[in-house]
């Protein structure tokens, strides 16, 4: 495929303006694809500062970055306006160092995670191993929302490894770090017949708080209160405490808070808030609470002079 010149141009302007640029499907905070998960992961767990564009949102980037590169795939991680390579590139380069090195920030560390897996577990692990031939190896991803995914990988000796109950588990940079101390099980039970790993280093979960409750510790200075409804909503009923809002820079004021920040989100009736609940949660706030019920509920528990609707 031939490149337009003003397309060229436009790719080559991104690249200048920008020391690190990846092109992914979606956008880090919310990937559309497997792959680019896991290229925006790794880069976001060196810390590394980079530029992303979205090609879901631009065709002519998304074909015309193939062409640019000669790489027929998206992701596409470029480095001083040099193509560094795809998913798999990107992560093997994050696993030996060489991508830290590359981009000039400090080695990730690669002690390998305490970790404990049951004999239950230790038994079906093995066997899934051993069923995928020689050179397989068991490997654990612990993303940021700390969602764990296991796969049958290519054994690599140089990669980080925890073994337990004779079962050697590889993980990436970030995912090591994530796994310290978990405890990997094999349940049959009334939840199903599963893996299931306990990890001590999640988020607590989103929890419940009734508007009495909330009240209460907003007026002690207990807990942030965050309205997550628009302003003409909160013109028909809003809460008589202080609240912020999402209004203008809102939202990016309040993902900029330290992570152990106690705030309750508020909509009107439980089911938004919930929502925006669970994204500061996988945005590594620890201490996250919903409003059951919103701002009706409020109404009726706290507050009986404001309108429900």
């Amino acid at each position: 495929m031939s490149l337009d010149p003003a397309l060229r141009a436009r790719i080559e302007s991104l690249l200048q303006a920008n020391r690190v640029v990846l092109f992914m499907k979606g956008q880090p905070s919310m990937p559309q694809c497997g792959f680019s998960a896991k290229a925006a992961g790794a880069l976001d767990s060196l810390g590394a500062e980079y530029a992303h564009v979205n090609v879901l949102a631009d065709s002519e980037i998304r074909e015309g970055i193939k062409a640019y590169g000669d790489w027929p795939t998206i992701p596409q991680l470029y480095v001083d306006g040099e193509l560094v390579g795809g998913s798999d590139i990107i992560e093997q380069m994050t696993n030996s160092g060489e991508l830290a090195t590359l981009l000039g920030l400090e080695a990730p560390d690669r002690t390998p995670p305490s970790i404990t897996i049951t004999p239950a577990a230790a038994e079906m692990l093995r066997n899934a191993v051993e069923d995928a031939g020689a050179g397989a190896a068991l490997a654990l991803a612990i993303n940021a929302q700390f969602q764990p995914a296991f796969q049958i990988a290519r054994f690599d000796a140089n990669a980080i490894a925890a073994e337990s109950n004779g079962v050697r588990v590889q993980f990436d940079p970030a995912s090591a770090r994530r796994a310290e101390g978990i405890t990997i099980d094999w349940v049959d039970d009334i939840r199903g017949k599963g893996l299931a790993i306990d990890n001590p280093n999640a988020p607590k979960p989103v929890q419940p708080l009734s508007p009495k409750e909330a009240d209460a510790k907003v007026r002690a200075g207990e807990v942030l209160l965050v309205d997550v409804r628009p302003a003409e909503e909160r013109a028909i009923a809003a809460a008589n405490v202080p609240f912020k809002t999402f209004d203008g820079n809102g939202r990016a004021e309040l993902e900029a808070l330290p992570k152990d920040t106690a705030i309750a989100f508020l909509c009107r009736s439980g089911g938004r808030s919930q929502q925006a609940a669970e994204e500061f949660r996988a945005r590594g706030f620890t201490n996250v609470y919903n409003v059951v019920g919103g701002i009706n509920a409020w109404a009726d528990e706290v507050d009986a002079s404001l309108s429900k609707y």
